[in-house]
Formats: C-alpha cells, structure tokens, sequence
C-alpha cells in the first residue's frame, strides 16, 4: 500500500457512494458502490483476500470515490460509472443479443412478422420470446388460422397462400376493417395467452359444421385445432395466470456468483439465461449490479413481474428496475426460485474446475511472467510480426493478449508504406511508430509488455523507437525461434539476455501461443494482400480495365479460376462491355 492510498483512506467518509480503483497509468480497473464507503474501501486493504481480490488490489495505485444521499443512487451511479468506464475488474454483461417478438403491425391491411426491434410504430408486439423457435413455430400457426397478408408490398395479382386458404388476397379483393378487427382482436386474445379460449371456439365450429353436413369445413376447423395443440400445449405450464415474468436465482461459492434467470412467458417456462463471474463485494450488493445490467446493457425485455430470492434487498430492487419485485416464500413461484438456486449450484461446482484449469493457462501463467522478467505482471501484452515474400506486398501484423487470452477485436493489420525492399527491421520500426504514436495522440491504453516475433536486430530498432522517438518505457522483449521454427528463447533486457524459462511451464506455453498467434496473423493478411495485388496485375495493360472495374471483377468473381471459368456472356451479365469481355478471355486463356 503506498502512501497516497494510506492518506486517503483516513479521510474516507461513513456514508454511501461509489468508489473507483486505478492502476499505475492511471486507469480505472474497478467501480463498486458502497453503504458506508469507510468500511468498505478499506476492507480492499485489510485482512486476507482470495487469490482473484488480491490480483485487483495488487493492481491499484490509487483511488477516488463519490459520495451520495442514497444507496439507490450509489447502486445507480455504480451502473452509469461502470457503463462510462468498463472497467477490466467489473461484471460487464456482453451478451447484446436481442430476443425477437411477433408484431401486429398497424397497416390499412395487417400482417404478422418476426422482428427484434420494439419501435413506437402503433403496432402491437408479444414477447419476447427468449426460444427463437417457439416464436417462428407460433408465427406460422398463426398465418395458418388467420390469413392476414405476407407479402411486405402488396403485388398485382394473387399468390400461393390466397390459394391454401392463408390470405384474404387484399391486392385484388376488398377486405373490410371489420373483418380485420376481428382477426386482429383474436390473435391479440390468443399471444396473450387465451389459445385455450380460440381453442375451445373452434371445437364449437368444428361440431357446428359438422351437424351442417359441411365436412370440408369442419376439417378446417380440426387442422386448426390439431395445429394449436401441437404447437402451444406441447410446453409444461408452469404457472395459471398466464403472466410474463423473469425468475432470478443465485449461487456463491470460492469468490464466484452463478446466475441463472428462467423465462416465464404466458405461464411457461420456455427458457433460461446462465451468467458466471467473479465477485469482490457482497452477493446482495453484486446481485443488484447484475439485476441493473441485465436489463440495461443487455437489452433484456422487462415483464410484468421479477421473482427474486429472500436475500436480495427488494425495495431497493424495485426502485432499480421500475417494475413489480416479489420475494415469494410459498407455493410455485417458490419452487421456481428453488430450481434456479439449486440449478446455480450444479453450474457452478461443474465449472470450478474448468475455471482452476483456465486460469493456470492464462493470468498465473502471466503472473509468473512477469516474475521471471522482474516486471510488473502484464495484463496487457502486444505482439508484433513481420511478412513478405522477398520484400514484396510486406505488411505487418499485431495481437493483443489481456490477462493470457487473445482479444481479437484489438487486433490491427498494417500495410508497410515507407520501406522498399526486404528491410524487416524498418518495417518493425515503421509499425510501431505508428502504432504507439497514434496511441499517444488518442490516449489509447499502453501495452504492459511488447513482445517482437524477431531477435536482437528487430528489438533494437524498436527499442530505439520508443525511448527515443517517442519518449516510451515499456517493457521490450523479443520471442527466437529455432531451426524447426519454434519458439525457442525469450530475448529482455539491456542489453538482452535470455529469459530461462522451462519448456513444459505455462509461461512458456502461453509465449508459444502469442508467437503463433501472431504468426498466423500476419501470413493471412499477406496471402490476402498478395492474392488481390496478383489479380490486379493480372489485369493490367488491359484496354477498359482501370482501378474501378478490377475492384468490380474482384467483388464479382474473387478469383482468378473463377474468372477463367466464367464466359462471355457472365462478362456481360455484370456490365463489362462485349469489347473488354473479348480482351479478358484472351488475356486470362493466355495465362
């Protein structure tokens, strides 16, 4: 603990807020929020913590805290601060996918249709259905008993489903808005859980029809009946008063929550959510951070009713999520809390020693890298490589590791500029310049470590890159290959010396994924590079062929076997003049 933190926490306040953790660069890792900041600030920095809590409290350097008048508004804030910021150290729910609802649009002739996006457009939406199945399953029975329109634009004459009998044809008859009111009235009867009451109106008209000798009718009747049972009564019901609502269970073990959320929709159970993190503050506190996320950063439908369990606090619950919280202690809706408590426990045992394993291979494996290197332990690695054929279309390649994972929405491919010829050494040197020198100008986040796929040469002319161009200590190192090119030795220091690790260590390991990584990285982007630059020079000195149409001809046919496959007349068929189309058989037949 440093001085500045020792300082600070004797004039911590005994009242509620939020707290921000930073580390040596000055970023924020960690937001918790807190009753009483005094107590809980300084519990980081006394006692004994878990192996994951004292990873985040070797990382802060310092930190800041906001006081509120509430822990609504701490827990809220806890929410737009986490949000502001994404700290590494957080829960942050990634999952944006989003569940789709049938709609009843609000046109002159309506129609059902499948979507994922609830706009303020008049129409009616039911859902969301978390089983994208169970939504396309109940759309197509619908179309089959009520034939409202399926077209989007309404064409000129009738199609296949007039003629099953699942469209009343508005392109050509005249339907009436009396007629549509009572579809629509009963499909909103039926999504909103009253298929049993159609049903039973159906079974009606079938036996009606049938006394009437009109048997074509009441088989009508039966297919529809036969449709609703296979598709709507297949599923266990769950509840009988047919309300929407989200059930939340919850287990702790070792440091780590599992949460597990079943979906009630109109009665039944028809799907479940799984989330498994590492927790720094109390369960009770972390629930309500997950509740807030869930429904926030997630885009997760809100329902008529939330089930949660005896520990959470519910008035502060229903504040946070504006919607009716219970905490039942009988009957099924405490069973369903029951099952997600106990369906937490299973997935959480099943996991813990998949998690032990996972983490050997990734942030001990980093920690004792950075043992071995006397540095601090780096969370944040970049590898940089090098690819060309004899100095041609050269490129360069970089991948990001966050705790010994790869995180591959960082990664960047660049295409060397300013070197002729097959120069290595200044292609690293030109990569990295603009690299860390864009990082700087955009006050993007610096790497712990930067591991170079090269030998001395490549981490010299790095090295004198960033001390002296740029003003940088990072820590620099440089991954060898042997004569099987595989990783050998791991070159850090200055000058350099080689970094003893052991061949079987997790250290090492994660280094020989790194260099593949990155390897396999650069190769790909050059194969690209090269195969559009020997399709285009293929197509030079070719007379109506410019830069325009050699993007056309890559888009349409992507490669050369495909062009010298294709005929005159496909040449044709994408716009290329009978002319050029001559010019390019020959010149490709040739080839």
């Amino acid at each position: 603990m440093n001085e500045t933190i020792k300082q600070k926490l004797t004039l911590l306040p005994d009242q509620p807020g939020c707290y921000l953790m930073k580390d040596r660069q000055g970023t924020i890792i960690y937001v918790g929020k807190a009753k009483i900041l005094k107590n809980r600030v300084r519990s980081y920095f006394t006692g004994s913590h878990d192996g994951k809590t004292l990873r985040l409290v070797n990382e802060i350097e310092d930190f800041e805290y906001i006081v509120t008048s509430s822990n609504i508004e701490a827990l809220l804030l806890e929410l737009n601060l986490i949000k502001k910021y994404d700290p590494k150290y957080n829960v942050m729910l990634k999952d944006d996918k989003t569940y789709p609802f049938i709609k009843l649009t609000a046109e002159r002739h309506p129609k059902l249709i499948i979507t994922r996006k609830v706009k303020k457009d008049k129409g009616k939406y039911f859902g969301p259905y978390p089983n994208v199945m169970a939504a396309n399953e109940t759309k197509k029975l619908l179309d089959r008993i009520y034939p409202l329109r399926k077209c989007s634009t309404l064409p000129d004459r009738v199609c296949l489903y007039y003629h099953l009998g699942q469209c009343l044809a508005p392109c050509v008859n005249e339907v009436h808005e009396e007629q549509y009111k009572e579809m629509t009235d009963e499909i909103t009867r039926f999504l909103n859980g009253g298929f049993k009451e159609i049903k039973k109106e159906l079974t009606e008209k079938m036996t009606s029809a049938s006394e009437e000798l009109d048997f074509e009718r009441a088989k009508e009747y039966r297919d529809k009946i036969i449709h609703i049972e296979t598709i709507m009564e297949k599923q266990k019901i769950t509840m009988t008063d047919f309300t929407d609502r989200d059930v939340f269970g919850y287990a702790v073990d070792k440091g780590w929550m599992c949460v597990q959320v079943f979906f009630v929709r109109q009665g039944k159970l028809i799907e479940r959510d799984v989330s498994m993190f590492p927790i720094y503050n109390e369960p009770e506190e972390e629930i309500l951070t997950f509740l807030g996320q869930f429904y926030e950063k997630s885009n997760h439908f809100k329902p008529k009713e939330i089930l949660i369990q005896d520990e959470v606090d519910l008035n502060l619950a229903e504040q946070l999520l504006q919607v009716k919280v219970l905490k039942p202690q009988r009957g099924q809706k405490k069973d369903l809390i029951k099952m997600a408590i106990k369906n937490a426990k299973i997935a959480l045992n099943e996991k813990f020693s998949l998690i032990d394993k996972d983490e050997v291979r990734t942030i001990k494996a980093v920690e004792n890298l950075g043992e071995l290197m006397g540095i601090y332990t780096p969370h944040r690695i970049e590898s940089f490589d090098n690819s060309n054929i004899q100095g041609t279309d050269p490129v360069s390649a970089m991948v990001v590791f966050i705790d010994g994972k790869p995180n591959k929405r960082e990664y960047r491919k660049y295409k060397i500029k300013s070197v002729k010829g097959p120069d290595d050494y200044e292609s690293m040197r030109e990569v990295t310049r603009r690299r860390y020198s864009r990082a700087l100008k955009e006050e993007l986040p610096l790497p712990d470590l930067i591991i170079i796929d090269g030998g001395k040469g490549h981490v010299e002319a790095v090295r004198d890159v960033l001390e002296n161009e740029l003003g940088l200590d990072i820590p620099l190192a440089g991954l060898v290959k042997d004569d099987k090119h595989k990783t050998s030795q791991l070159l850090y220091g200055n000058p350099l010396e080689i970094i003893p690790l052991g061949r079987n260590s997790q250290e090492f390991y994660l280094l020989q994924r790194i260099q593949d990584e990155v390897h396999r990285f650069a190769i790909t982007f050059h194969r690209q590079t090269r195969g559009k630059s020997a399709f285009q020079s293929l197509l030079d000195d070719i007379p109506g062929v410019g830069e325009k149409r050699k993007k056309q001809l890559l888009k349409e046919f992507g490669s050369v076997k495909k062009m010298k496959e294709a005929t005159f007349d496909e040449f044709r068929a994408i716009g290329i003049p009978a002319p050029v189309a001559e010019e390019l058989i020959k010149k490709l037949q040739s080839k």
